[in-house]
C-alpha cells in the first residue's frame, strides 16, 4: 500500500505500483466507443498510461490536455488514459476538446485494473476511483517508468515521462 493525500486527507491505495523493470500486468479496458482494449493491443509499442480519478475534475482534465499535446514527439508512443470514468463521459470530454491523439479507456467493467496496478482508493471522499499515476511501458511490455502523484491535486510529472522514452 502507498500512502497519498487529497486536500490534506490521508488516503492509502491498495498496493504499489508495478515495479520497474518487471512485466506490466495485464489488462482489459474499454475505450470510449465500448469496445474493448488490453495491454497487448499495444505490443511493439511504448505506452504511457495516464491513471487518474475522474475526467471531470480540473487537474485530471489537464493532464489529458498535456498529453494530447505532448503525443507527437513521443515516437512510436501511445498514450492511454484511464480513469473509472463511463466510456460516455470521456468520449464527451474528448469531443468538446478536440482531444485526438491519445486514447481513453474506462475500468468501469475491469476493477481488478486498480488493483493490479495499485493505484485504487478504497478510502475518502475520492474511494472507489483511482489515485493519480503513471506507468509507462516499452515495447516488450516492461515498465520503465512510473510515478505515483503524492497529491491527487499535483500534476504529474510529464517532463519525467517524456525523458524515460
Amino acid at each position: 500500500m502507498a500512502i497519498i493525500t487529497s486536500r490534506g486527507e490521508t488516503i492509502t491505495t491498495s498496493g504499489e505500483l508495478p515495479a520497474v523493470g518487471h512485466a506490466a500486468p495485464d489488462f482489459a479496458l474499454h475505450k470510449a466507443d465500448l469496445s474493448r482494449v488490453t495491454l497487448a493491443d499495444y505490443g511493439g509499442s511504448r505506452l504511457v498510461l495516464n491513471i487518474f480519478p475522474s475526467i471531470d475534475t480540473p487537474t485530471c482534465a489537464k493532464s489529458v490536455r498535456q498529453f494530447n499535446e505532448r503525443a507527437s514527439a513521443m515516437p512510436n508512443t501511445h498514450v492511454l488514459c484511464v480513469s473509472a470514468d463511463l466510456p460516455f463521459a470521456l468520449s464527451r470530454f474528448c469531443g468538446a476538446e478536440g482531444i485526438e491523439k491519445v486514447d481513453t479507456a474506462s475500468v468501469y467493467r475491469s476493477p481488478e485494473f486498480g488493483l493490479d496496478y495499485g493505484v485504487f482508493m478504497a478510502e475518502g471522499r475520492l474511494g472507489g476511483l483511482l489515485a493519480r499515476a503513471i506507468v509507462v511501458v516499452d515495447e516488450n511490455g516492461t515498465v520503465i517508468h512510473t510515478e505515483l502523484v503524492p497529491e491527487i491535486a499535483q500534476e504529474p510529472d510529464y517532463d519525467a515521462v517524456i525523458a524515460s522514452l
